[in-house]
């Protein structure tokens, strides 16, 4: 139940919000920053 509802979280995410893969991390306003962490915590409950 829970990997389910995470892996619909990350198809929503590649929906909703912008990829920022090709930016530097460094460079990224607080804004994003939050939004690439959010990003990397539900694909890595989606994976577990």
């Amino acid at each position: 139940m829970k990997r389910a509802f995470f892996k619909a979280l990350v198809k929503l995410n590649k929906w909703v919000l912008p990829s920022l893969y090709k930016k530097d991390p460094m460079k990224l306003s607080t804004f994003q920053k939050a939004i690439l962490g959010f990003r990397y915590w539900a694909l890595t409950n989606a994976l577990k």
